[in-house]
């Protein structure tokens, strides 16, 4: 972290996380790097309750001069300078966001979306597929089909086959998840004011 960074007492950071200077990670946040880094640049802002999330295959990279905001959610994802992403909002694995793009209140920037330089994505609306296309909420069988073209949720993220059906793919995904998350199993508390008094 730098040292002219802050990070706010109840914010979490796991693995490796670089925070960029003059950047802020507010109260609540967590920023979860034990699947794979996450590096935020300088200026930016991440606001409560905000989750990022890091994978092996595809690390957290936020530029300079990002607002991330409440509740959003961002997993595996590149998010290049000045870029806005609103309340609620979520950007997934794989996906990039151009130069000053936005995302709107409870929008989403899909798996594998490339979102140009300045395009915005509309409140609650979704962007998917490379390059994107912007679509409503309820335009359900577009969106299948952005994600289809990036083969599929399971297989983009989790990495499963395909050709499982649903029930196999759960039990795969859901198996290795648990079993990579295990190394949790011992972990315990620690107090740096505690620490400190023995």
């Amino acid at each position: 972290m730098d040292d002219a960074a802050y990070v706010a007492p109840s914010a979490v950071l796991c693995g490796d996380v670089y925070v960029g200077s003059h950047s802020r990670v507010l109260h609540g946040a967590v920023l979860d790097a034990e699947g794979g880094s996450i590096v935020i640049g300088s200026r930016c802002i991440v606001m409560e309750h905000a989750v990022l999330r890091g994978t092996r295959v595809h690390p957290v990279l936020v530029g300079d001069h990002v607002l991330i905001g409440p509740h959003a959610y961002l997993s595996g994802c590149v998010i290049e300078d000045e870029v806005f992403i609103a309340t609620g909002a979520m950007v997934f694995n794989g996906a990039r966001m151009g130069r000053a793009a936005s995302v709107a209140l409870g929008g989403a920037v899909h798996i594998g979306c490339r979102l140009p330089p300045r395009v915005r994505v509309p409140i609650g609306w979704v962007a998917v597929g490379d390059p994107a296309r912007l679509h409503p909420p309820n335009d359900e069988e577009q969106i299948r089909a952005g994600l289809d073209e990036m083969g599929g949720f399971l297989p983009f993220v989790f990495g499963v086959d395909k050709d499982l059906t649903r029930e196999e793919a759960m039990r795969l995904t859901m198996t290795r998840y648990t079993d990579a998350l295990a190394h949790h199993l011992d972990d315990q508390r620690v107090d740096k004011d505690l620490d400190a008094d023995r």
